[in-house]
């Protein structure tokens, strides 16, 4: 059985022009299993990381909670743009459990993030403009990243959205004061990681994915290591994302491999490679 999200809403749109030829409404729809795994994702590294610093076992923890976070990040991710799998009644159900176990406002990144697909790297980007910081300062500086983005949405999100942003902090204010009163060192530990894990967003998130891009053209990085992506989980199909948001995680490596058959002028950009290459593709895109 298939799952379809609906693809009318601005969420899933780009204000930049999509190469035309590529196939890719077929990816859209999500299997049952798909499903079931793009929900569970995260749970078995947080049950993991939890029951590692409950034993003291912080060497083993620590591992544990990056890959729930990065899990959780794409769980978050896909829910942004409807296309985890689940009807859109759910999708605040969902993001307000990632943000009891990620302790960060995941409707405020939501608003920060989709602002920044209508014009990525443009104007009004407060999220793709950390990729123009050095390296070392996005990040030295990722908490300052996080802070800016969540204010961006109480300042221009819809009333909705500000009150669920409220709603959040409250909650994650009051996982931090049970931290701070409780004995329990496992609650602790798991509130400093995942404000370290949250420092981490703007560098690999963000800086990682769009540093040396063009607003007016390849404007944003792409992977083709298979266990980058891997490791990963599909992260770094960052500029397949950006033309076909409402592809969900699972079906973006075949949209990549369309998209290079098709367009390879987007997709010479990489993560793992030189910023010098946006240059290099600009007149191959214009005169294409």
């Amino acid at each position: 059985m298939l799952s379809r999200t609906s693809q009318s809403s601005i969420e899933t749109k780009s204000a930049k022009p999509r190469p035309p030829h590529v196939h890719w409404e077929d990816l859209v729809p999500l299997r049952r299993r798909e499903i079931a795994l793009n929900l569970g994702l995260s749970a078995p590294w947080l049950a993991a990381s939890l029951w590692a610093a409950q034993q003291d076992l912080y060497l083993v923890a620590m591992p544990c909670s990056a890959v729930f976070f990065l899990t959780a990040l794409r769980q978050a991710h896909d829910s942004y743009h409807a296309s985890i799998g689940v009807p859109r009644k759910w999708l605040d159900a969902v993001l307000l459990m990632l943000t009891l176990t990620m302790l960060c406002a995941t409707h405020a990144i939501r608003h920060t993030h989709l602002v920044h697909h209508r014009n990525p790297l443009g104007n009004g980007d407060e999220e793709g403009g950390w990729a123009r910081q050095p390296a070392w300062r996005a990040l030295a500086l990722g908490l300052l990243f996080s802070i800016r983005t969540h204010g961006q949405a109480l300042r221009t999100g819809s009333r909705r959205t500000r009150l669920w942003v409220c709603l959040e902090l409250a909650l994650i204010a009051a996982v931090w004061l049970a931290a701070m009163v409780s004995d329990q060192a496992w609650l602790r530990y798991h509130v400093v990681a995942m404000i370290g894990s949250n420092a981490l967003v703007g560098f690999f998130a963000v800086w990682s994915v769009h540093h040396g891009c063009d607003a007016k053209d390849v404007f944003a990085r792409t992977e083709r290591h298979p266990w980058v992506n891997r490791l990963t989980v599909n992260l770094l199909y960052h500029v397949e994302h950006h033309l076909y948001p409402a592809v969900p995680a699972n079906h973006l490596p075949v949209l990549a491999s369309r998209l290079d058959e098709v367009a390879p002028e987007w997709t010479g950009v990489r993560v793992l490679g030189q910023a010098e290459a946006a240059v290099a593709l600009q007149p191959r895109r214009r005169t294409a």
